[in-house]
Parts: structure tokens; sequence; C-alpha cells
């Protein structure tokens, strides 16, 4: 193997690069990534960017000194086109083309954006270090901030405007905050927690459209009812880059479809938001399909994925076994000084329980179980129970044992 391509050069493709070189690969490696910059961090966006406390000097994953000593052929703002996976040949938007012997790829996702309002200035989404700015430059001179969706990036970025001592109201289509990965019990706390903040909130609340002369003014909602902003920031979700894959070959769906090895094809492997892959240690919950896969759009996860997907497009190379990749995802969220921490797979259907804390102290561990087995963790302010939780996650524990568990610790 003498070439190895990586189309990302964000934190998945950058961990791959790190990984290729420690494993001993001494080949070439070009990195390509769409935005001008080198790698960046992308977690402070919503959080230390926008309140200030920190500026862009701070993001980047590495220095320029860390990144040369990695000998690779770094293409910054350079787009990814197409692929023909079988001739193992990638497609640039400069109008040129290379041939590779392995490839990685790492090309995230992006915001989904609403059906109408974009024409106007003041409406964002959030993903990269030039949306943060723009946002944050609005935030230095507004007044009032609508947050569209209440997702973990719509409860931070009100979190930050609230931190700038600005009016937020945050506009959610279900019942609560971030209802999907906490469950009812935990979002209501969410909701709690906020409202304690200062942030409005309209739930059960559908955007009929977005309203100005030039500049957003209000968002117009499906009740008839207005809310009055002069900043709105969009966070209904994301969709993986994936539509310049559509005629290579390869399997695309919510997503790069792998296998448990991260590989999509023979020598192409893909890490972070843009794979979706089978997590074998999540197989004993007898799902009706025993291929069901997960894309997970969290920091750990394309740190892991990436050296992942490195190791195994090595092992590949060299006709050795590869290595599923069956982690215990892991996130964090911080919201009006509070650290939300999860780990496992969590879903408002799944068995819950409060089994440490309290809700109304702030400090609290509550674990999620499915058809008989621990599932997930969510802890606020308790980090080392998260960590004892999330191992038994990993061991496949069952839920009457965790619960066991639970009362032990609490005697």
């Amino acid at each position: 193997m003498q070439h190895v391509v990586i189309i990302g050069a964000s934190l998945a493709g950058l961990n791959a690069a790190e990984t290729l070189r420690a494993e001993g690969y001494a080949g070439r490696i070009t990195m390509v990534g769409e935005e001008p910059e080198d790698p960046y961090d992308r977690p402070p966006l919503s959080k230390q960017m926008l309140t200030g406390e920190w500026d862009a000097d701070r993001l980047p994953l590495r220095s320029p000194g860390e990144l040369a000593d990695l000998n690779l052929d770094l293409r910054t703002g350079c787009r990814a086109v197409g692929l023909n996976a079988a001739d193992r040949v990638l497609r640039f938007d400069r109008r040129e083309s290379l041939e590779f012997d392995g490839l990685i790829i790492a090309t995230g996702a992006r915001p989904i954006s609403l059906p109408f309002g974009n024409d106007l200035e003041g409406v964002h989404t959030l993903r990269s270090q030039d949306d943060a700015l723009r946002i944050r430059g609005e935030l230095e001179t507004s007044q009032r901030v609508a947050v569209i969706g209440a997702g973990f990036i719509g409860a931070e970025v009100a979190s930050s405007s609230r931190a700038r001592g600005l009016d937020v109201t945050m506009i959610e289509a279900l019942s609560a905050p971030m209802l999907g990965p906490l469950g009812e019990e935990l979002a209501e706390w969410a909701k709690t927690l906020h409202t304690d903040a200062g942030v409005r909130m309209r739930f059960n609340a559908r955007v009929a459209d977005l309203l100005g002369d030039g500049r957003v003014e209000a968002v117009l909602l499906e009740d008839g009812s207005r809310i009055e902003a002069d900043t709105v920031v969009v966070g209904i979700g994301v969709r993986p880059n994936v539509e310049w894959l559509a005629d290579s070959g390869l399997t695309i769906g919510d997503g790069v479809i792998c296998d448990q090895y991260c590989r999509a094809a023979p020598m192409i492997y893909a890490a972070g938001d843009v794979a979706r892959w089978p997590n074998g240690l999540f197989a004993h919950f007898r799902y009706a399909n025993p291929q069901r896969t997960m894309r997970i759009e969290h920091w750990t996860n394309a740190v892991e994925q990436g050296m992942a997907a490195a190791r195994n497009l090595l092992l590949e190379s060299r006709d050795e076994p590869l290595e599923a990749f069956a982690p215990v995802p892991y996130f964090w969220s911080d919201q009006h000084g509070l650290s939300i921490m999860a780990s496992g797979i969590t879903s408002p259907r799944d068995e819950f329980r409060l089994v440490h804390g309290t809700l109304e102290s702030n400090r609290f561990a509550a674990i999620y179980g499915l058809r008989g087995y621990l599932t997930g963790v969510v802890a606020v302010g308790w980090p080392r129970m998260l960590r004892r939780y999330q191992a038994m996650i990993r061991d496949q524990v069952t839920w009457e044992e965790a619960l066991e568990t639970a009362a032990e610790i609490e005697r």
C-alpha cells in the first residue's frame, strides 16, 4: 500500500492519519478538507466561541509543528466530488483526480436548513468555525435570539446566548428539550434547567416562516403566534455528507454503510459522523434486525472510529484479520454551567431508573434498559458514576444486575 487518501480534515480524519503513522505506515498520506483551516475542534463552537471565552486561535487540534511531523500532503479548501471505488480514483472540484491504494472517508455531516428564510440576514446554522464567528458577531449586537430546535446544539446555543445576557426563546416541535436521547423524565429536568436560566420555551411548536425585510425580525409559528428575534439559529439536525458518493459503487443510506470493521468496500473505510455500521456490542439486545446499524455524531466516536478505520485498513493491506469496532458511545453537553454526560444508547422507549442523587440537586445518575439489559447511563455532576455504568454496559450486564449494583452502591 503506497498511497492512502483521507477525505475529511477534521477530528476523525486527523486521528486516522495519526494512527497510520503511529502503526508504522511510512507511505504517502493525502488528507483533503473542504474548509480552508487546518483541523480544528468543533465542540467549543457552540459554547466558548459563542460566549466569547475563546477566540479561533484556540481551536486547532494540532500545532503546525505536529502536523508537519505527520508528513501529510494536506489539501485544505478542496472538495471531493466523486469516487470510483472499483478503479480507486477520486475526483475533486479543482478538476483533478487522484488514485489511491487505501481510502478513509471522514466527510462528516452538515446542518439541515429550513426551507425558507435563508436569504434573510441574521439566520444561521452552526457547524464550522466561520459559522461560529458569524453568530458570535450577531450576538454582540443582538437583543433577542430565537433558537429553532432543542437538541443538544440548540440547547447549547441557548445556554451560550443566555450567558451573554440576551433574551432567548427556544422553539421545539417535541414536548421537551433533548427528548430523544434523554427520555421523558430527564427531558423534563432539562426543561426546568433552561427555564430557571431564563430561557423562554415553546414546545409542540412548528415554524411556519421567518419574517423580515432583508433581516430577520420574527419567527412565525403554525398556530399564528409570532416570536420577535433579530438573530435566529437553526439546530434541527444534520445530514451526512454522502451526495458526492452517489455513483461511487458504495452502499449509501443515512451515511456510508459499513461492516463491523468500518469497511465500506475493499480497502475503503469510513469514520465519524458519515459512517453507519453495526455495533456488535449491542447485538445481545435481540433486535428484530440483527444487522441494526448506528451512526454517531459525537466527538469521542470520531476519535475512536478514525483510529479503528486506520488500523483495519493497515490490517487489510497486510492480509491480516480485521478488528470489529464495538465501542460504548459517549458524549457530553455543557449547558448553563452543568455538564450532561451520557454513555451507551438511550431512547424514550427504554426502561428508566434514577439510581443516584436527585434531579433537584443537579447531581445524579440515571440508567436505561432495553429487553432485559443495561443500555445507557446519563450523569450530571458525577463522572465517576458514569464511568462505572459505562463499564457495565461494555460487560453487557442485565438490567436486574445493574439495579442490584445501584442498590449496593446506595447502601
